[in-house]
């Protein structure tokens, strides 16, 4: 279909006859996200029409959550390697212009910070007590303690911007560029809080991020678990998939959403966990 026919179609959804209206929306719906500039021209044109700016954006929302959830589908179906192309799927549930590319970079960047002032031949707590240093030091990553239950924790766009996050997208940051630096730093899902294990051979030590990197042993997640009353179990020691982290932020937005009133946003996002379950 052309645009100036797109755009008359556009028009139409504004018309007085309703059924004019649900044909019209039908029909555009079945074109898909690659209308959405067409979509975005129209509505900065409209400004004399809010009922018609608002359709749009509804429009633009449905088709922006579209295709983010066939993205992350894909990143399933494909074996959800990449943890990083994850979080920036989920980022454009939001912030649908953000480009991978730009998460990449500044990724990278961080790496960049880290790398010169990592030493060789240092015991692997000596290596994450450098890491620390650097992260929280140094770069001042830290736990978004006043805002804990914000949904903008869980966008890593905006915790690397404002260096403050929860403990699972500070855990991803970090558990990135451990592993870039070649440690085998990986997620683990304790209940209430999400840390890192550097497990290799007989070494295995656990790190909360959250907490300034903190190193801990298997004694104080046994003591954990006891206090919470819930039986030790593997799950709560060993590492995680990413797929499990992607499903772990996903919840985290779900409530963020629940406690801020954005019924909507919920009702999205327990659909798309519900379709990667």
């Amino acid at each position: 279909m052309t645009e100036p026919a797109i755009k008359a179609m556009i028009q139409l959804m504004d018309d007085s006859d309703q059924e004019v209206v649900h044909m019209v929306e039908t029909q555009i719906r079945t074109l898909g996200p690659s209308i959405i500039p067409i979509l975005e021209s129209e509505w900065e044109n409209l400004s004399l029409n809010p009922v018609l700016q608002n359709k749009i954006e509804n429009l633009i929302h449905e088709f922006q959550m579209e295709s983010m959830k066939t993205k992350l589908m894909h990143w399933k179906q494909s074996g959800a390697m990449d943890l990083l192309e994850g979080m920036w799927i989920l980022a454009t549930y939001r912030f649908p212009e953000y480009s991978f590319a730009t998460l990449k970079k500044d990724m990278d960047q961080l790496y960049y910070e880290v790398w010169p002032q990592m030493r060789d031949n240092l015991h692997p707590i000596d290596q994450i007590k450098v890491l620390n240093g650097v992260m929280f030091d140094q770069l001042k990553f830290g736990a978004n303690t006043k805002n804990f239950h914000a949904a903008n924790n869980s966008f890593i766009n905006v915790v690397l911007e404002s260096k403050k996050g929860n403990p699972i997208s500070l855990c991803v940051i970090y558990m990135w560029i451990a592993q870039k630096l070649g440690f085998p730093v990986y997620g683990v899902n304790l209940p209430n809080l999400f840390v890192l294990t550097y497990k290799h051979e007989q070494t295995q030590f656990y790190i909360n991020v959250f907490n300034k990197g903190l190193i801990f042993n298997k004694v104080d997640i046994d003591n954990y678990l006891a206090q919470l009353n819930l039986t030790p179990l593997d799950i709560y020691y060993q590492p995680c998939s990413n797929l499990e982290i992607i499903r772990r932020v996903l919840r985290n937005l779900i409530m963020a959403y629940e406690k801020s009133g954005h019924d909507d946003y919920r009702a999205e996002l327990t659909d798309i966990i519900d379709s990667l379950d």
